[in-house]
């Protein structure tokens, strides 16, 4: 269990995100949330799919998160779209910012995980695939698992 140890547990991961985005350099966040959407995410009911982040104001928010409400919540429970700041230092967040401006990444919540009693969430800054990248990596990919498959073959033998 990962409570008081001060271990990482992955609540979620965007797949998604990898097939679409060459991913960058990658930062961990906190995530300013209310106690019912905690307990959701520990029951693991959260999907990361289309989200995104954008920097207002000089703070930084996950837009598209979808969390669940907690099914023995009532009147606590959040909307499960709404935006959810995240925590960083201002230089980073300025950082970000001007790579987002200036050169078109993008910033993409890429996987969500428990950090002690934190909830944490790790962001990517990605630049789009083309369609022809998205075929290399597929291509890359199945001749990866071709070579493993010959290689489980080649120890059976």
């Amino acid at each position: 269990m990962a409570g008081k140890q001060g271990g990482t547990k992955l609540i979620a991961k965007n797949k998604k995100a990898f097939h679409d985005y060459i991913v960058g350099e990658r930062f961990e966040a906190g995530l300013q949330l209310h106690g019912t959407e905690v307990k959701s995410l520990r029951q693991g009911t959260v999907n990361l799919k289309d989200s995104y982040c954008s920097i207002k104001d000089g703070e930084i928010f996950a837009i598209g998160m979808h969390i669940s409400p907690y099914e023995k919540g009532n009147v606590f429970n959040r909307d499960p779209m709404r935006p959810k700041k995240l925590l960083m230092h201002k230089r980073e967040i300025m950082r970000l910012f001007g790579k987002v401006k200036q050169e078109g990444y993008a910033i993409i919540p890429l996987s969500l995980y428990f950090k002690g009693s934190f909830v944490k969430v790790e962001l990517g800054l990605c630049k789009g695939k083309k369609l022809h990248d998205k075929r290399d990596s597929a291509a890359r990919m199945d001749a990866q698992r071709e070579i493993q498959r010959s290689i489980k073959e080649q120890t059976r033998s």
